[in-house]
């Protein structure tokens, strides 16, 4: 059948879906190696109500594209990350049959592969348009609607699989990681605990299955959990650090050994030997060996920073922007943004105290702690021009001073609304924890001027060292080394005193150490400028039961502890590094 023919088909879809489901399947028994024919069929069927069937006519187009050359090439190259290969195939086979399924979906891995996000997004809803059955595809649109932040939207993809799609490893896997950012973390531990015991050798999930109870503040099945994956695997990095991240856990002499030798042995894979790095660092640090603690922490680093080098410039070229588009009479001229009152910022770098003040504010009855969200971030680089955005920033903050009052209104509410699902109470008042929306401070009093902002700070040389022995997920190039963190640290300071300068009063700063060492004058000082009465319960603050996904979950359980803060002077030997680079900010950091 000529493609005409087919086209006069697929025209009669909607004035006539019962004729054009009889020649479609004419078509389809004709040329049964032709992908469209079956593609119009499925259409056709759906469109009279009959999903089933045209769930099996889709499939049957996917299977009949698999079988052209260019695609299945294509499916190899994506195998073996040849991307561009991948891309020159896909196209090749979009110019023969415009809406093949499967090149369409590669296409998207492909996009996917770059990080152009919004482009993947669009092929993958383009796929599913043309084939609906084809699950794989669903989930590539719920992957990538997770790394645009975007979980709820992710979930409900997710939701739509079929039950023996959403039983395969990787489902379960977004699913499970999905339910833990939006705060259902009861129900991931679920997911993780199904997933180790249909495959106990599943190192992914014991580790994130240990991460989630470490949440909700059970550590020794945390424990247990990484215990466990040792099991499987006795070199496993990333069970041993996750075993270090628990603070309060000390590692034994057997540990120590086992440590050791994972580290000396030649098989053991560079990204299980900085984990375990880091991990011994840890355990020497509890025993006060720094000196060959200290080796261990910049040795793990060492290989993190040769994998991904960090470049402090960018951050510098932004910073110098904000300074120039920021000045007071930018922001009092710019009318817009949400009124709510809702959210409180809790800003500032990563190690600085800001859970303990998050812990302190969410155990107030009139504010709830949510989590560190993502989502201000993911609106900063929605502005962004293209397809993708991995950073540096190209247009932002430039791009603010284009958008109208009702833009900033718009963006404000829309903060709002993606954040709500995080809000599992009817507290007025909820907290985002991201330390690192310290870089979109302006961005915050443009498009919710009421919002509180709250910067935490801590000792230079103590955040440093602390984020230099911490290992993150994703992002934080910057901890790879010392010299980096106080480049960094001093970005954070000069930004931050330009906003004291442009907009006095509106940013509240709280140093760590004057929590520490006063309490309870901070905690009122907080409250007041929050707007909220004092409560007792900010100073019971550990006692407050809620889920912590921070690596101080186990130290906000507790009192504060004094001689935390004071971690850092058993290294001071060591950190010159961090001392030149943070000039003159090492004595001039507070204000």
């Amino acid at each position: 059948m000529m493609p005409d023919d087919l086209a006069d088909i697929e025209r009669l879809i909607d004035t006539d879906p019962k004729t054009a489901v009889a020649k479609a399947n004419a078509a389809a028994a004709a040329s049964p190696a032709n992908p469209d024919t079956h593609r119009i069929l499925g259409a056709a069927l759906r469109r009279l109500g009959r999903p089933e069937e045209a769930a099996r006519a889709e499939l049957a187009s996917v299977r009949a594209s698999a079988a052209d050359p260019e695609v299945a090439q294509a499916g190899q190259a994506i195998l073996r990350g040849d991307f561009p290969s991948a891309e020159q195939l896909c196209r090749s086979v979009l110019r023969r049959r415009p809406n093949d399924a499967s090149a369409t979906r590669m296409l998207g891995e492909v996009a996917l592969s770059v990080g152009a996000l919004r482009d993947a997004e669009d092929l993958f809803r383009r796929t599913l348009e043309l084939a609906p059955a084809l699950e794989y595809a669903r989930l590539n649109l719920a992957e990538v609607l997770h790394q645009q932040s975007r979980y709820a939207e992710s979930l409900a993809e997710l939701d739509k699989l079929g039950s023996e799609f959403a039983g395969y490893p990787e489902a379960m896997t977004y699913r499970a990681s999905t339910l833990g950012m939006l705060g259902e973390y009861q129900r991931a531990v679920d997911v993780y605990r199904k997933m180790v015991a249909d495959d106990p050798g599943n190192l992914d999930a014991w580790t994130s299955l240990a991460f989630m109870l470490k949440t909700i503040g059970e550590p020794e099945q945390a424990i247990e959990a990484c215990r466990n994956a040792l099991k499987a695997a006795p070199a496993d990095g990333e069970a041993w650090w996750m075993l270090a991240d628990m603070k309060t856990y000390r590692f034994s002499d057997a540990d120590i050994a086992e440590l050791e030798a994972a580290i000396a042995d030649p098989k053991t894979r560079d990204d299980d030997r900085l984990r375990l790095h880091m991990a011994l660092g840890k355990a020497l640090e509890d025993r006060k060996a720094y000196d060959r603690s200290f080796e261990n922490y910049r040795s793990g680093k060492a290989i993190l920073s040769a994998q991904r080098p960090f470049d402090t410039g960018p951050m510098g070229e932004v910073v110098d922007r904000m300074e120039k588009l920021f000045t007071s009479e930018f922001l009092a001229a710019r009318t817009g943004g949400d009124p709510a009152p809702d959210p409180i910022f809790i800003v500032g770098l990563p190690r600085s105290g800001s859970t303990l003040l998050e812990q302190i504010l969410s155990s107030h009855p009139m504010i709830e702690g949510t989590a560190e969200l993502p989502n201000l971030h993911a609106l900063a680089g929605s502005l962004e021009p293209g397809s993708q955005f991995r950073g540096p920033w190209q247009a932002y903050p430039d791009v603010l001073a284009e958008l109208s009052p009702e833009r900033l209104t718009e963006i404000g509410r829309q903060y709002l609304d993606d954040t709500r699902i995080q809000r599992k109470t009817d507290r007025p008042l909820f907290i985002d924890k991201m330390p690192n929306n310290w870089v979109h401070v302006g961005f915050i009093q443009l498009i919710l001027p009421n919002a509180k902002i709250i910067d935490a700070r801590r000792h230079p040389l103590a955040c440093g060292f602390s984020n230099f022995k911490q290992l993150y997920a994703r992002g934080h190039e910057f901890s790879y080394d010392l010299g980096t963190i106080g480049e960094h640290y001093g970005q954070y300071v000069r930004l931050m005193r330009h906003f004291d300068r442009v907009s006095p009063g509106r940013v509240l700063r709280v140093i760590h150490e004057d929590v520490v060492e006063n309490p309870e004058q901070q905690i009122r000082r907080m409250l007041d400028y929050v707007g909220v009465p004092f409560d007792d319960a900010c100073l019971r603050f550990h006692e407050t039961d809620r889920a912590v996904r921070s690596a101080s979950a186990e130290q906000v359980r507790r009192p504060i502890q004094s001689a935390a803060a004071e971690q850092w002077r058993s290294y001071d030997e060591h950190l010159k590094p961090l001392k030149d680079a943070l000039g003159p900010t090492l004595d001039d950091w507070r204000g």
